[in-house]
């Protein structure tokens, strides 16, 4: 796996041992960032990974521009493998890695610009996490669309083989009546 665009193109990327990650393919990512760098959403901004697995998101985020990335992830091996690709790539001053519950955790993150969330595909808590995250955009990864629950609009989403990205954006105001 490597990092697909950015600063950082072409550096490879190490991968937890084992099965109980499942690192978003180069296609997906680079599908993904396009999409977020022709919306302006990447340059500058304050990014969280999470379901980190190997950070390959939150270090594309980096490669492209992003000002800094927390990851969030539980898994020891997973954690072990984000803090080598840290430090392989030169992003430790840019980057902070939590150890914790993603699906919990998000409103101890502070504000964010965007996370990016890739829990195991039977993952069921959507409305929680969405609701303790402070960014207004979200990009989920799953083997489905994440329907929105209220406060959040499916902005789009798309599927890449058994992979459905959805984008989600805070609803307006004016949405919510």
């Amino acid at each position: 796996m490597r990092v697909v665009a950015g600063e950082l193109r072409g550096r490879r990327l190490l991968t937890p041992p084992g099965n109980d990650t499942r690192p978003t393919t180069d296609k997906v990512r680079q599908a993904v960032f396009n999409a977020l760098d022709s919306a302006g959403l990447i340059e500058d901004a304050v990014v969280v990974d999470l379901f980190s697995g190997s950070g390959a998101m939150g270090i594309e985020a980096l490669s492209r521009g992003a000002r800094t990335c927390t990851f969030v992830e539980r898994d020891r091996l997973a954690v072990e493998t984000i803090r080598a690709n840290l430090a392989a790539l030169g992003l430790v001053g840019r980057a902070r890695v939590v150890v914790g519950d993603a699906a919990k955790i998000g409103s101890q993150l502070g504000p964010v610009d965007l996370v990016i969330a890739d829990p195991p595909y039977l993952f069921e808590a959507w409305e929680t996490l969405l609701d303790s995250v402070s960014a207004a955009t979200v990009v989920a990864e799953s083997d489905r669309e994440i329907p929105a629950p209220p406060g959040w609009e499916v902005a789009r989403s798309r599927r890449y083989g058994r992979t459905v990205i959805t984008w989600l954006h805070r609803a307006s105001s004016e949405s919510n009546g």
